[in-house]
């Protein structure tokens, strides 16, 4: 393990009357932000992304620093090799699976890229899906789509933000079982955010805490 955190967030801002604020430093594996609904679990994550500019502090991933408020640091989202998995999957509807896949992986810079389109089915078990529509697809094959296109990102770190929401019990356990794999084999350090402490309980390598008002 390298002696930088995996991440390194100390971050804090207004959204709306509440106020985000956590810091935290934390090394290899799934880390859990774990907390109540309205704690601002979600919009730490959308820091680390780039989406939401923090009021100050910093945000460095891998030892790399992406965010410094007090350096005038600020990487754009697509610059931060952050994969994203947003709660409802976000997969563009007029795009094919293979299509949606290739998405990030045609946007990162060939040095970035380090798992091609055929290595990523294989391992997700998703290369039955490749000329299916998002609309066709279950809830269990679109989240392993929409991980399947984070990773093809090729991204440094994956963020999670409750990817396993509105799944049915042998859905959740399927696709635990694939981010227990990402997590394990692939190594990607990953921020991971949820309100279920079984979930938590199985996945976690480390948990932070977030309450409402930081």
């Amino acid at each position: 393990m390298s002696s930088e955190a995996s991440f390194d967030i100390d971050v804090q801002r207004a959204i709306g009357r509440a106020r985000v604020a956590l810091r935290f430093a934390v090394g290899e594996g799934l880390t859990v932000l774990f907390g109540p609904s309205g704690a601002g679990k979600t919009s730490v994550l959308n820091m680390v992304a780039g989406l939401i500019r923090p009021e100050r502090g910093h945000v460095r991933v891998g030892g790399r620093t992406l965010f410094d408020h007090a350096a005038g640091i600020d990487v754009p989202p697509e610059r931060r090799r952050i994969g994203y998995v947003f709660q409802d999957g976000r997969l563009f509807p007029h795009r094919r699976v293979r299509a949606n896949l290739l998405y990030g992986h045609r946007l990162a810079p060939p040095e970035d890229r380090w798992m091609g389109l055929e290595e990523a089915t294989d391992f997700l078990g998703i290369g039955h899906l490749l000329d299916r529509w998002p609309g066709s697809l279950s809830g269990g094959e679109a989240r392993r789509v929409a991980i399947g296109r984070a990773l093809l990102s090729g991204p440094a770190a994956l963020l999670m933000d409750e990817p396993l929401s509105s799944l049915d019990q042998p859905r959740r356990d399927e696709i635990m079982g694939v981010i227990e794999r990402i997590r394990n084999e692939l190594r990607l350090p990953i921020l991971y955010v949820t309100h279920d402490a079984g979930e938590a309980d199985r996945l976690a390598t480390q948990r932070v805490p977030i309450e409402p008002g930081g």
